[in-house]
């Protein structure tokens, strides 16, 4: 494949809520474009976007896939994403290095949670965003309901370019409004035909044309003088508005179509090329010195090569397979890189272009363009890799943090390994996922961004790397403590001919400052010799490992050895480890024992009307609230609160729940305190019955 110039590309992710029709819009670009020889649909499981086997069996995007396509002379890399909040991370790698999103809405049930969440994602990446209006083959969408709808939740940026026309219930074509015509698309080729607008609808066609000139004449003082001052604004006036409206963020062009049907395809396409932004209209890159200090980072497309890894595959038979963005001068096959995270350098063997599955070598790419490369030993997402001798990063990709945590459990013994190896390659891919092996409850665990990401996981584990596990709730990693005192003693006595053995202690035991063992020693007259001080210290460090009344670890424990016996010839380091032990075990019961659990810090980001939920809920998971502020969202609070980590267990679900998937939230263990009696009692019943 030839290069391609900077100036001709034009970095495109395509962005809304699950099931809005985002990879139906890809398909037919491909479609349309040649780049496939037939209309894939999701339902029949061929397209080309949605190639994973679990995104075919559960008929929706899982992870994001290119789609380069060439319209005009231009090419287009088009980036599919999912639509579904568990796989948010998968859309922030793409909004990274897109240089404009297309936030597909549909066209019946309109805005959703997940066009709210798209319209944020992109103007945290500061890129321009249009909306497509999806399904107009269907009687039921209402394209001017949904596109009020858009225009009060967005502003006045929102701004309609091609609109349906309707003749009772059924759409006849679609009205550009800047020409004043209708095109009739052919549902098979895609292509159209331009017809004079029905004189009946030039009062529809009118209303829609006065939100248009509205927003084009916000664009620039001259216009806005014309538009108040009911002057025409001329054709190229409002093609040239549009064009830098849609570069610089002052205009959110709307358009609609039916992806499946291929209507109003063509026209999108045209817009894109012609005034979608190219990757050098925004300058700089942002980015970070070796000290962390902000840089902005100028756009080269004649410097020396710079490229961000933004996404990572791990693919069982090529091996790692890393995706990223030529952000300065290009990139030659067998050129040799520096990895400026690590200083390691890398060498380009091969290069590619991914168009959903299928790969194409290339030769060189230009600064701005995507591509793939396998074998990256020392490279990973978020990494920067330049020719430049100095060092620095590209900003990275920031993504949600994993709350919704599993154990793993193998359904075969000894797959513990093969577990391990099998998601440390799936963590490469997928930084969102977090694993661990936690030494307290002795489970291996996870955690993801719900329970939809887990078991895609789970499904990966047994595809990829064939190992089957179950998901189980996790243990919490409870503790114990005393908050009396007791005075004991402890005597190991045994003989059993020849030398025997012998250690007496007397410890007074007591609630501890620091988190382990306060161990102090007032002996007097050498009732216990010195050298068996750090045994019987020991003997009780072992036995902090397991606390007396359901065998979690003991904390903040002080123990005084004030007295003892000893034996010249059967004392010895064991007998005084093992009577502190006998001391410990009848001390402990006596000093009022009681189980700790870990409670952290909830900051939950809701939209104001969900406050009163969220505050009904909390009491209910023994949270306290501690209070609201106001979030840096208009329009959101956040609600600050104290809650037991064994009451979050499933809070991902429920605050989606309750906020219809607004809310979101931060959580953090802080410390231990005791939990209630009755809790408490159920908690060592179970532990007692486990112990058996």
């Amino acid at each position: 494949m030839e290069k391609v110039s900077t100036k001709n590309l034009r970095n495109v992710a395509l962005l809304g809520h699950g099931g809005s029709g985002k990879t139906s819009l890809a398909e037919a670009m491909l479609y349309l474009t040649k780049n496939t020889d037939r209309l894939g649909s999701v339902t029949a499981g061929n397209t080309v976007c949605d190639y994973d086997p679990e995104e075919i069996r559960r008929g929706f995007s899982l992870s994001a896939s290119l789609a380069p396509i060439t319209w005009n002379g231009i090419k287009i890399n088009l980036m599919d994403t999912p639509g579904y909040f568990d796989f948010e991370g998968e859309v922030r790698q793409c909004t990274r290095v897109a240089d404009a999103a297309i936030i597909v809405v549909d066209g019946k049930t309109g805005i959703q949670v997940g066009t709210e969440l798209a319209w944020d994602l992109a103007t945290e990446a500061k890129i321009p965003k249009a909306f497509f209006i999806n399904r107009f083959d269907d009687n039921e969408a209402r394209f001017k309901k949904v596109y009020d709808a858009l225009r009060e939740r967005f502003g006045v940026a929102v701004c309609p370019v091609q609109i349906p026309v309707i003749d009772g219930s059924e759409v006849v074509g679609f009205a550009n409004l800047i020409d004043r015509v209708m095109y009739m698309f052919d549902s098979k080729s895609g292509s159209y035909t331009c017809l004079d607008i029905p004189e009946k609808h030039n009062d529809y066609i009118e209303e829609f044309r006065g939100m248009l000139f509205e927003s084009i004449a916000q664009t620039s003082d001259e216009l806005m003088e014309k538009f108040f001052g009911e002057e025409e604004i001329t054709r190229e006036e409002a093609v040239e508005a549009i064009h830098e409206g849609i570069i610089h963020g002052d205009i959110v062009p709307v358009f609609c179509g039916a992806a499946v049907k291929m209507w109003g395809i063509k026209t999108l396409l045209d817009t894109i090329a012609d005034s979608f932004p190219r990757p050098t209209a925004r300058k700089v890159e942002h980015g970070f010195k070796e000290d962390g200090t902000a840089i902005e980072i100028p756009i080269e497309p004649e410097g020396e090569t710079s490229l961000f890894v933004f996404k990572t595959v791990a693919d069982p038979f090529v091996g790692k397979m890393s995706f990223f963005k030529v952000m300065n001068g290009e990139l030659q096959k067998d050129a040799t890189l520096r990895n400026t995270t690590n200083g390691q350098v890398e060498k380009f063997g091969r290069l590619y272009l991914m168009r959903g599955k299928k790969q194409t070598d290339v030769d060189v790419l230009s600064c701005g363009d995507i591509g793939v490369t396998a074998k990256l030993v020392n490279t990973n997402t978020n990494d920067t890799l330049t020719a430049k001798a100095e060092n620095f990063r590209y900003a990275p990709i920031v993504f949600p943090s994993a709350y919704m945590t599993m154990a793993i459990v193998p359904k075969a013994k000894g797959d513990e390994d093969k577990i391990s190896q099998g998601i440390a390659r799936l963590l490469e891919e997928d930084p969102t996922l977090k694993y661990e092996n936690n030494p307290e409850t002795k489970q291996l665990t996870v955690s993801g961004l719900g329970d939809m990401h887990l078991d895609v996981l789970t499904a990966k584990l047994k595809a990829r790397f064939g190992t089957s596990v179950d998901l189980t709730e996790p243990k919490i990693a409870y503790r114990e403590t005393i908050k009396g005192k007791s005075d004991v003693e402890g005597k190991h006595k045994k003989q059993s001919g020849g030398s025997g053995q012998y250690g007496h202690v007397k410890i007074r035991f007591s609630h501890g400052e620091d988190e382990g063992l306060t161990f102090t020693e007032s002996v007097f007259g050498g009732s216990v010799p010195k050298q068996y001080f750090p045994a019987v210290e020991k003997g009780l460090q072992e036995c902090m490992e397991h606390g007396v009344l359901a065998g979690y670890p003991m904390v903040n424990l002080a123990a005084e050895l004030y007295d003892g016996s000893y034996h010249e010839v059967d004392s010895n380091e064991i007998s005084f480890k093992l009577a502190a032990r006998l001391a410990y075990n009848a001390g402990l019961p006596l000093a009022k024992p009681v189980l700790l659990e870990p409670i952290g810090t909830l900051r939950v980001v809701i939209p104001g009307d969900y406050v009163g939920d969220v505050y009904g809920d909390l009491p209910k998971r023994r949270g306290r609230i501690m209070g609201t502020e106001a979030a840096d969202k208009s329009g959101y609070q956040v609600v600050l609160a104290e809650v037991p980590k064994a009451e979050m267990a499933d809070y991902v679900i429920s605050l989606r729940a309750m906020t219809q998937g607004r809310g979101r939230f931060d959580y953090e263990v802080v410390r231990y305190e005791e939990v209630p009696g009755p809790i408490a009692q159920k908690i060592i019943d179970e532990a007692k019955k486990n112990a058996e």
